[in-house]
């Protein structure tokens, strides 16, 4: 499992980002966007001033997608043509006007979001969960991230454990995960955490998840204004946080877990369909996976020596440690995961050995 803040860090750099985030609900006729070969700016008529923004990425393809504008085009007209983004831009938030969620943090617009999005954030989130996660015995945070798109907590629960083969010990645990800028709900996902390895394993069932989805802001003006934390609005959150203690509370269940732990043995019987360097390719091509991450899998299927299905899981949630981002990591132990979730075949034949592929010169040259 990919390692990323200490606790102590990521508290830090939550109320870090509290002091310096900023939320507008602005009509989108009060917006008008100024492009440069250097990058974008977003001006915001604000109580008779005029204030500027730098639009981050991930702002740019939500703005697209919201606009309909092909996302490739998009980039071209960023890169090529500057002045007619601003043009297909400015020409459509005035047409087709409507009230938008504008989060900014550091000076940068990270999202460009409905007016019914409801604030979730990652601070309150951690004071809401963490006292549960103490109170369970046994548990403990194994890792823990905010990048700029998602807040991770991935807890391990000592006590509850189960042999996959004899001397192959995992735990059970789960992933607290959120994003503050339209990517996806709040979840709760159980966790399979592999001990000889450290990896991670996040199942594709079982998850639980939370909407951000609000009421709309009442709003009659065609202007732009800063939204803080009303206390109306702090109130229906410290409901909402409270059911998502109750998931919390819920998440290591030892019954499910051991469905997991029967689905992990099922998989030490289930060769792959065809021979590694193989097997690889067609999970590379189904999940996208880049080159590096397809040779970092190979690799490790390869030095663990294990050509069945569980193998394959295992090699996906190893090359998940050496992932270049956190996101990536966590991405890939989704993806064992969904391996793990695939349909048992019929006829199940004992996995052969890996040294039936060690003439292969893939792995020849893996172990030179």
């Amino acid at each position: 499992m990919k390692q990323g803040k200490t606790l102590l860090e990521l508290g830090r750099e939550l109320q870090r980002q509290r002091q310096n985030r900023q939320d507008f609900l602005a009509d989108t006729r009060s917006l008008e966007v100024e492009s440069t070969s250097y990058g974008s700016t977003l001006h915001m008529s604000l109580d008779s001033n005029t204030y500027g923004f730098q639009i981050g990425e991930l702002a740019h393809q939500q703005i697209a997608s919201r606009l309909n504008i092909p996302f490739r085009y998009y980039q071209k007209m960023q890169s090529e043509a500057p002045d007619l983004l601003d043009q297909n831009i400015n020409r459509w938030l005035n047409q087709n006007p409507e009230r938008r969620m504008i989060r900014v943090l550091d000076g940068k617009v990270r999202a460009f979001l409905s007016d019914r999005y409801r604030r979730l954030d990652n601070l309150e989130l951690c004071a809401a969960v963490l006292p549960v996660i103490q109170e369970m015995n046994g548990a403990s945070i194994e890792s823990c991230e905010v990048t700029p798109t998602h807040l991770y907590l991935k807890i391990v629960n000592r006590r509850v454990k189960a042999e996959v083969k004899v001397g192959d010990v995992v735990q059970a645990g789960f992933v607290v995960s959120n994003s503050e800028v339209g990517l996806g709900s709040l979840r709760v996902e159980p966790l399979v955490f592999r001990i000889v390895c450290k990896n991670g394993l996040i199942c594709k069932d079982l998850a639980q998840k939370k909407y951000h989805v609000g009421r709309q802001v009442n709003a009659s003006d065609d202007s732009a204004y800063e939204l803080y934390s009303e206390a109306t609005l702090a109130q229906d959150d410290k409901a909402f946080f409270m059911k998502v203690q109750d998931v919390v509370r819920a998440a290591v269940d030892e019954a499910r877990f051991m469905l997991t732990v029967n689905k992990l043995r099922e998989a030490t019987q289930i060769p792959l369909k065809h021979e590694p360097v193989k097997a690889v390719e067609l999970l590379a091509d189904k999940f996208q996976l880049t080159e590096s991450e397809r040779g970092d899998i190979l690799r490790q299927l390869f030095m663990q020596g294990d050509s069945s299905r569980y193998g394959l899981v295992n090699a996906v949630t190893a090359a998940s440690k050496i992932a270049k981002s956190y996101e990536r990591a966590t991405d890939l132990e989704r993806i064992g995961g969904e391996i793990l979730a695939l349909p048992v075949p019929r006829n199940i034949l004992p996995p052969p050995t890996i040294s039936s592929y060690q003439a292969l010169p893939e792995y020849q040259a893996m172990t030179a």
